[in-house]
């Protein structure tokens, strides 16, 4: 039997408004009348409290904090009347999903694979590479952040990214994330070469097609624990390499191009 959680999550003009944590912010605004006090309840930064803020207030129709400096009551943070309003309407929707999802555990046919896998499925990104996989190693640093990403063939995928971008996703060990790599961003080389690189993810595969068209060629790689890469090389390229079907090849990724998103 497995235990079903859902994320809610509002939008404006099909942009994301904020999620719980969100509201969360706006709410303790409310009671605390100070941003400053919000954010260490909310175990933030003061300026990623006023991002998450701004970044609100931009998307919706009219402000929903506003800060008053000055006069009779000293000044502060306060919440808009429309902010207000979306805090008390988030928390009734929050209800409403709650007993949906005391409803949907009783149905004893859905396994917790099966939800995990359609909840990948709607992903939707335009990158041709989407790996799925499991956060196993947070490298922290002053300002960017390096993740290794263990997927289920059991190759890992370094991504590096923004200590704040760690933060956001909420990334720690064992939080499940998919990796986004561009197809033009893949490099293909050919084993025992004897050159050396700089970039992190060098993947041993093997080439199952190629399509060749005016100038690129498509090319898919199939990695030694079962995932599938796409690259997009030249024709000259894959020519001159001799990439066909059958033969063994290295996919190469820098650390920097791998973008990691997370679905809840």
């Amino acid at each position: 039997m497995f235990k079903l959680k859902g994320v809610l999550s509002l939008q404006a003009d099909g942009h994301a408004l904020g999620g719980a944590d969100r509201i969360a912010l706006l709410s303790k605004i409310g009671e605390t009348g100070s941003i400053t006090a919000a954010a260490r309840a909310m175990g933030m930064s003061y300026k990623g409290a006023w991002d998450a803020i701004d970044a609100m207030n931009n998307l919706a129709d009219e402000p929903l904090v506003t800060r008053v400096t000055g006069g009779k009551g000293g000044g502060g943070t306060h919440l808009t009347e429309r902010g207000q309003r979306l805090v008390e309407a988030f928390a009734a929707l929050e209800d409403i999903q709650l007993r949906f999802l005391e409803q949907f555990e009783t149905l004893a046919d859905a396994s917790a694979t099966d939800i995990k896998l359609l909840r990948s499925l709607m992903f939707r990104t335009s990158a041709r590479n989407q790996l799925s996989g499991r956060v196993v190693v947070i490298h922290k640093g002053a300002v960017n952040d390096t993740v290794e990403l263990e997927l289920p063939g059991g190759e890992r995928v370094v991504a590096m990214l923004t200590s704040e971008s760690t933060q956001d996703l909420g990334l720690e060990v064992g939080t499940e994330a998919i990796a986004l790599i561009k197809a033009s961003s893949v490099l293909v080389g050919l084993p025992d070469n004897g050159m050396r690189l700089s970039a992190r993810n060098q993947f041993a595969g093997t080439v199952t097609q190629v399509t060749l068209g005016a100038v690129n060629a498509d090319v898919r790689i199939r990695l030694a624990g079962g995932s599938v890469m796409t690259a997009i090389v030249t024709v000259e390229s894959a020519s001159s390499l001799g990439l066909e079907e059958g033969v063994a090849v290295v996919a190469i990724v820098k650390a920097s191009s791998v973008i990691l998103g997370t679905t809840r």
